[in-house]
């Protein structure tokens, strides 16, 4: 019997993880589905799974941050917000007729991946420079830091009227148009989003089971003892807030692409909180916490519009099923419904 035979009888049996399909796989059979689905399906439901193609972009950045490292993070919205922003100045046509954009200091014309990309540095940017300043501080320090900076970044978008044209927002974005496909119906932007998250969401969960996510984990559970073996915890979580800040920058893109109109209120504090909130209710440290959490957090306001609510108070009974379905869970399961791993500070 030879060597080689004889490791291969020695393995240890396949844990689950390996017994799971490539995420590649499972993503491209998605997308399948998505397109025959949908391809000719209403409105209203490709519109939902248009939002909640970038509501998972969203979720599973930050959970690379908080879900593996720990760190619980109240500027997200503001990653998401400068993305947009990114992706509105760099597809404005500079010159064109109308008081927008020569009202604005610069406007570039950009192609349409250039102007993701570009949304993706110039968040990944913002993401590292606040990193560098607020992984000074740890435990609650840190998220009053995180704050801070969303509402600073908030100020800047709402009054920086030259730049960002303040409350009255960046309206007339193009629409996207890749390889000469103008994409115009929601059912295109399903496959669009669709093929984005093809490519980021397999490249985050490769990111989860590497050393680069192993040392995350570690800083979670014991950041002494990580430090003891000689992990640079605070290089660690600042490249981990650049990896989250780059991916949530290109979700707001998709988004300022799919409105065409986009304005300071969209990236408040209210959108951070609620990201952490979705991310807390389906389950941080692992793969399916962050999609159970966006497609309940998702489709229970959509579930609302059924049980006949007046207009009225449909946002405040929204709200206080928002505080019963978070009390609830920190009683009985503060890991989150999908969660294998408890967010703490």
């Amino acid at each position: 019997m030879s060597i080689e035979t004889t490791i291969k009888e020695q393995k240890p049996p396949p844990s689950k993880d390996d017994e799971m399909a490539p995420p590649w796989m499972v993503w491209g059979l998605a997308a399948v589905v998505v397109a025959l689905l949908f391809a000719w399906g209403p409105g209203y439901i490709s519109h939902l799974l248009v939002m909640l193609g970038i509501y998972l972009l969203l979720a599973y950045s930050l959970n690379f941050v908080t879900g593996f490292g720990g760190l619980i993070v109240f500027c997200h919205a503001t990653f998401y917000g400068i993305g947009a922003y990114a992706y509105a100045l760099t597809r404005l046509r500079a010159g064109a007729p109308g008081s927008q954009v020569t009202e604005m200091l610069w406007a570039g014309d950009w192609g349409y991946l250039p102007a993701v990309a570009a949304a993706g540095v110039a968040a990944a940017v913002l993401a590292g420079l606040i990193g560098w300043v607020s992984l000074r501080f740890r435990s609650d320090y840190f998220i009053f830091a995180t704050l801070g900076f969303q509402m600073i970044v908030f100020v800047v978008l709402y009054n920086w009227v030259k730049l960002a044209r303040g409350p009255f927002g960046i309206y007339g974005i193009p629409r996207p148009q890749v390889f000469g496909w103008v994409v115009r119906e929601p059912w295109q932007y399903v496959l669009l989003g669709g093929l984005f998250l093809l490519v980021l969401l397999p490249w985050l969960f490769r990111l989860y089971r590497s050393p680069f996510g192993l040392a995350l984990q570690a800083m979670r559970e014991d950041e002494r003892a990580a430090r003891a073996m000689g992990v640079n915890t605070n290089a660690l979580a600042l490249r981990a807030m650049i990896v989250a800040g780059g991916v949530a920058g290109v979700a707001g893109a998709l988004y300022a692409g799919y409105v065409t109109y986009i304005d300071p209120t969209s990236f408040s504090l209210r959108e951070s909180i609620f990201l952490v909130t979705l991310l807390m209710l389906g389950g941080g440290g692992n793969v399916k916490g962050p999609l159970v959490g966006a497609v309940v957090m998702l489709t229970l306001p959509e579930a609302l519009r059924f049980v006949g609510l007046p207009d009225a108070v449909a946002a405040n009974v929204r709200e206080i099923i928002y505080g019963a379905m978070l009390a609830a869970l920190m009683y009985w399961r503060p890991q989150g419904l999908a969660g294998t791993t408890l967010i703490r500070t």
